[in-house]
């Protein structure tokens, strides 16, 4: 966007993933560039949604100078930051990070916004909290958030929906944008087939990361073993893979899990270090289907790693997230339906390594740039547009 723009620009009032119709309305809008306070800012999501020219976002400050990269707790959502730093941001932007709070500290922020007339802009990514298995706590703060904030953002219909179901307020829909730029690698090779005559088996795997609260790693490992005998039973070769990072937050758990891997020569247990991102690339493009562990939640980054990969994804239809790709997406009610969810997820999908994963995952990279481009414009103009009415409402 060339700097003239910055005195025009566009209200997106709704942007669908890139897989469906956007519905776009344009109004002028004339306000200068936007300072943000961000929490948090460093979060490749934030930097994707905030690339726009003109909107210029505040660094996290740092809360622990033994890990400065470390944005939590949020130390922007304070009374006294934002009293001190009053002259420093136009607009506050909360994501996530309140979980992390003391009691109270939340409560008094707001407060503190209200009495400057600050903006506040909240988007709602979690109706449930990923990081908790209590939600009670969650819950408060969204009944803070949302009935204060100026103006609601989220990411799918379907959570704009409770919502309004819920705090009778109306959320701007903004698809998650991809979050790979334009030279990110192309997708690996499969592996190879031990008999070159024969189509290797499926791949089905699930990464269980660091067991977070919201990974019901169990009840996955389950589905991906009832799917695997599903397929079988049905005559297709499929082979299942379980990644765990070496270091979780329930040693106990990790265990039960392996244990209950013994002996299936059609599953591998695969314990390793957090991959980087490079890494974490490469274990997607080797599988042909990828289930979701969640338990509980709304929306999902990985789901959209997983749709930029070109891997088609099986998880609970429930949950908001179904509705992020749903082209890329087959839910499910049960374990039980595994079995049919991962034939027809191949049937939607390319196979890993081939020819056709790779022409779907360029496709799939051109449009998903230009929505993030969309996506961010959006942002901007959101900011914007509640500078120019003043106090929040």
């Amino acid at each position: 966007m060339s700097p003239r723009l910055l005195q025009k620009e566009h209200r997106i009032d709704v942007i669908e993933p890139a897989s469906r119709t956007a519905t776009v309305r344009v109004a002028s809008v004339r306000v200068a560039s936007v300072r943000v306070a961000s929490v948090p800012a460093a979060h490749p999501y934030v930097r994707a949604v905030c690339a726009a020219e003109g909107v210029v976002v505040l660094a996290d400050p740092v809360t622990d100078p033994a890990h400065p990269d470390r944005w939590w707790p949020p130390a922007m959502l304070d009374a006294g930051w934002i009293r001190r730093s009053a002259d420093r941001f136009d607009v506050m932007h909360v994501h996530f990070g309140m979980e992390s709070l003391p009691e109270g500290r939340l409560a008094a922020a707001l407060d503190a916004l209200d009495a400057l007339g600050k903006p506040l802009v909240y988007t709602v990514h979690d109706l449930q909290n990923p990081q908790l298995d209590d939600q009670t706590g969650h819950l408060g703060d969204l009944d803070l958030l949302v009935p204060r904030a100026a103006r609601l953002v989220t990411l799918t219909s379907t959570a704009a929906d409770e919502v309004r179901r819920t705090w009778g307020r109306d959320a701007l829909v903004l698809a998650h944008p991809t979050l790979l730029d334009d030279d990110a690698d192309d997708p690996v090779d499969a592996d190879p087939h031990p008999d070159p005559g024969l189509e290797a088996p499926l791949v089905v795997g699930v990464h269980l990361r660091d067991l977070r609260p919201n990974i019901d790693a169990e009840a996955a490992v389950r589905a991906l073993l009832q799917a695997l005998d599903a397929l079988a039973s049905a005559g297709v070769a499929a082979t299942g893979r379980v990644l765990l990072n070496a270091t979780t937050r329930d040693e106990a758990l990790a265990r039960r899990l392996e244990a209950s891997l013994r002996g299936r020569g059609d599953c591998d247990l695969i314990v390793r270090a957090r991959p980087d991102d490079a890494a974490l690339l490469a274990e997607l493009d080797r599988l042909d289907v990828a289930l979701l562990p969640y338990g509980h939640g709304t929306h999902s980054g990985w789901l959209e790693l997983c749709y930029d990969r070109g891997v088609t994804v099986v998880g609970p239809g429930s949950l908001a997230m179904a509705g992020q790709h749903p082209d890329g997406y087959v839910g499910v009610a049960t374990p039980d339906d595994a079995g049919r969810a991962v034939l027809e997820a191949v049937s939607r999908g390319a196979r890993a390594g081939s020819p056709e994963r790779r022409r779907l995952v360029a496709a799939r990279r051109e449009r998903r740039l230009a929505e993030r481009a969309l996506v961010a414009e959006a942002h901007a103009a959101l900011y914007r547009e509640v500078l120019a009415e003043g106090r929040p409402r």
